[in-house]
C-alpha cells in the first residue's frame, strides 16, 4: 500500500483554550502539581518508632472518599536492625492491619563491586490471599548513611464495591552493598473500605526517616 505524502502546510490546528500546568516543590523537593491537584495531608517522622500509622479521622489524616487516589512518599527510611524488611499493612475497619492481600514482588539489584546483578520475581515476598504485612523492600542495611526512598500508591480505598489496588516502588541499600530497585503490585481482596495504613519493619524499629501522605484529585498519578 502506498503511503501518501503528508503536507504540513495544509494541516491546520485550531488553538484551544488551555491552562498552563504549573508545578511547585515541597520542603523535600518533591514536585507537586499546583491548582490543588495533589494535596499534602500528613507527615509522620520516625524516631525509633515501632510503627508509622495513617488512620482516617485521626490527627488530621484523611483516607476516605475525599480523594480517589492516595500517595505515600518515603524519605530515608532507616532501620535500627540490619537485614530487615520494610513492610505495609492495611486495615479494613477492624482493629488490626490484616486486610487480605494478593501481590507480586519484583527486584533488580547490582552490587558496588560490579560483580553481581539480578532481576527476579521473589516468590518468598509475595502474598496469595494473605493477611500478613506486605514487604515493600527486603534485606535493608542499617549503615548510618543509607535509607530507603520511594512511593506507594493506594487506589480508591473508600470503595465498597471493588478491591483496593496498590503499587509500590522503592530504591534502597541491601545489607551486602547492593542497590535494590523493588516493584510491588497487589490488591486488598476486600470490599470494605480501607481506613488505615501502617508501616513497620518486620524486626526492630524504624530508626529514622519520614513518610508523607498526599491526596490526589482527578486520578492524577505521580511516580
Amino acid at each position: 500500500m502506498a503511503i501518501s505524502k503528508f503536507n504540513y502546510n495544509s494541516f491546520n490546528v485550531t488553538p484551544v483554550a488551555s491552562k498552563a500546568l504549573a508545578f511547585d516543590a515541597d520542603a523535600d523537593g518533591f514536585t507537586t502539581a499546583s491548582g490543588s491537584s495533589m494535596i499534602l495531608i500528613k507527615t509522620l517522622t520516625a524516631s525509633s518508632s515501632a510503627t508509622l500509622s495513617f488512620v482516617n479521622g485521626s490527627s488530621d489524616v484523611v483516607l476516605d472518599d475525599t480523594y480517589p487516589n492516595y500517595l505515600f512518599k518515603f524519605f530515608n527510611i532507616h532501620p535500627q536492625t540490619d537485614g530487615v524488611r520494610f513492610t505495609v499493612g492495611f486495615r479494613d475497619g477492624s482493629s488490626n492491619y490484616d486486610a487480605t492481600k494478593t501481590s507480586t514482588y519484583f527486584e533488580a539489584r547490582h552490587n558496588e563491586g560490579d560483580t553481581g546483578t539480578s532481576l527476579a520475581y521473589e516468590t518468598g515476598e509475595d502474598l496469595a490471599n494473605g493477611t500478613g504485612f506486605q514487604p515493600v523492600q527486603r534485606n535493608l542495611s542499617n549503615d548510618a548513611d543509607h535509607g530507603t526512598n520511594g512511593t506507594l500508591h493506594l487506589f480508591n480505598p473508600s470503595s465498597t464495591t471493588f478491591v483496593k489496588h496498590f503499587i509500590t516502588r522503592t530504591s534502597g541499600h541491601h545489607q551486602s552493598d547492593y542497590e535494590l530497585d523493588t516493584h510491588v503490585a497487589g490488591y486488598c481482596n476486600v470490599t470494605a473500605a480501607i481506613d488505615a495504613v501502617q508501616f513497620k519493619m518486620d524486626n526492630g524499629n524504624i530508626d529514622s526517616g519520614k513518610i508523607k501522605l498526599y491526596g490526589i484529585k482527578d486520578s492524577l498519578c505521580v511516580t
